[in-house]
C-alpha cells in the first residue's frame, strides 16, 4: 500500500482508527469510530476520499458505529484488477467489496450514506442486496440511468467528469496527472461549495490522492463503468421493476444543478421514487460539498433519518 496517500495528522478523524480491511477484491483504508450503536458505512465522491467525513463522521459516531471507506480505486484504497468491460470498478463489484469489509468488521447488516459516487455505490448496494443494508443515504445525486437519459450540454459542461472521464484511455489519465491540482482546484471551487470550506492541508491531501497513475487509471475506470455497466445495471432493475425496499433519504443541493435541471420530472425525489419504495428527502443550504460546508446540519439530517424514518435503531444485526 503507498504509504505517501496518508493523511496529515491534523485531519485524522479523532476518536476513530484507521486500518487495511483485505478483501477478496482488493485492500481498502477505513477510519473505524467507536462501538456505539448500528453500524454506518460513509462513501465519498470525486476528487476526495473518506477525509471528506471527517466532521460529520465524529458527530454521527456518538450514536452510530460509523466507518468512513476510501472507495476501492481511491485514496488509500488498493487498486482492483483491471477488466476488459470495467467490472472491476462497477458499482456492483464496489458495492460486493465494501459489504465484504463492513463484515469483516463484524457487521452483517449497516445503512449506507454517500455523497456523489459514493452515493451510486450506496443506492446499487441496496439494490443488489436488500438483507444487508437497512437504510440508504444519497447526497447530491440522482440515478446514473436518469443521469444519462437526461444527459445535455449543461451536464457536459457543469460535471464534466461524468463525461470526459469516461473516455478511451489514456486520454483522460494523462489530462488529470498532468495536473491534478487543477482538477481539485476546479471541483472545490467550481462547484457550489465555498472554497474556504476546504483547508489547505485537505486541498494537499486530495491533490495527493489524484498524483498516483494507478489510482488515476482506477478512478477513470469507475466513471466508465457509469457509462457502460452501471448503466446497464440500472436499466435492467427498472425494466425488472426491482426497487430499493429500504428506506431512503434524498439530500441535494438546493443552490445547485439537482435543484433545477430536473423541475420537468417533477425533481428529484420525483426520480427517486422511480427506485426506491420508501422515500424521503429535501434540498439543504450549501453546494455540491454540503457535508463539508454544513456538517452540523448534515450530521442531523442523517442521524434524524437514521433513527426516525430510516428506522437502522431498531434494526438487528448491527
Amino acid at each position: 500500500m503507498p504509504r505517501r496517500f496518508q493523511a496529515m495528522s491534523e485531519l485524522d478523524f479523532p476518536g476513530f482508527e484507521s486500518r487495511i480491511i483485505v478483501t477478496d477484491a482488493s485492500e481498502v483504508f477505513v477510519h473505524r469510530g467507536p462501538l456505539t450503536g448500528p453500524a454506518l458505512l460513509l462513501l465519498h465522491g470525486f476528487p476526495e476520499t473518506a477525509l471528506m467525513w471527517r466532521e460529520v463522521g465524529q458527530l454521527l459516531s456518538a450514536d452510530f458505529a460509523v466507518v468512513a471507506a476510501d472507495l476501492p480505486g481511491y485514496g488509500q484504497s488498493a487498486c482492483p484488477a483491471d477488466t476488459d468491460d470495467h467490472a472491476s470498478m462497477s458499482k456492483r463489484a464496489m458495492a460486493v467489496t465494501l459489504a465484504e469489509v463492513m463484515r469483516r468488521l463484524g457487521h452483517e447488516r449497516f445503512a449506507v450514506v454517500g455523497h456523489d459516487r459514493g452515493g451510486r455505490v450506496a443506492y446499487r448496494a441496496a439494490l443488489d442486496n436488500p438483507s444487508i443494508v437497512t437504510a440508504v443515504a444519497v447526497l447530491d445525486i440522482v440515478p446514473t440511468l436518469e443521469v444519462w437519459d437526461r444527459a445535455d450540454a449543461r451536464l457536459t459542461l457543469s460535471f464534466w467528469p461524468f463525461s470526459l472521464l469516461a473516455q478511451p484511455e489514456p486520454l483522460p489519465e494523462r489530462l488529470i496527472l498532468a495536473a491534478p491540482d487543477a482538477v481539485v482546484d476546479n471541483a472545490l471551487s467550481n462547484w457550489g461549495t465555498p472554497p474556504e470550506t476546504f483547508p489547505s492541508a485537505l486541498r494537499h491531501a486530495y491533490i495527493n490522492a489524484l498524483s498516483d497513475p494507478a489510482h488515476v487509471h482506477a478512478i477513470c475506470e469507475e466513471y466508465r463503468a457509469a457509462a457502460s455497466l452501471d448503466r446497464a445495471h440500472d436499466e435492467a432493475d427498472l425494466k425488472a421493476g426491482r426497487q430499493i425496499a429500504c428506506p431512503l433519504l434524498a439530500l441535494w443541493s438546493g443552490a445547485g444543478s439537482l435543484a433545477s435541471w430536473y423541475e420537468n420530472d417533477g425533481g428529484p425525489l420525483s426520480l427517486w421514487r422511480r427506485w426506491a419504495a420508501h422515500v424521503h428527502g429535501r434540498p439543504v443550504e450549501g453546494g455540491h460539498f454540503f457535508p463539508e460546508e454544513h456538517p452540523q446540519s448534515t450530521a442531523e439530517l442523517i442521524r434524524c433519518f437514521l433513527l426516525g424514518d430510516g428506522g437502522v435503531g431498531k434494526q438487528a444485526g448491527a
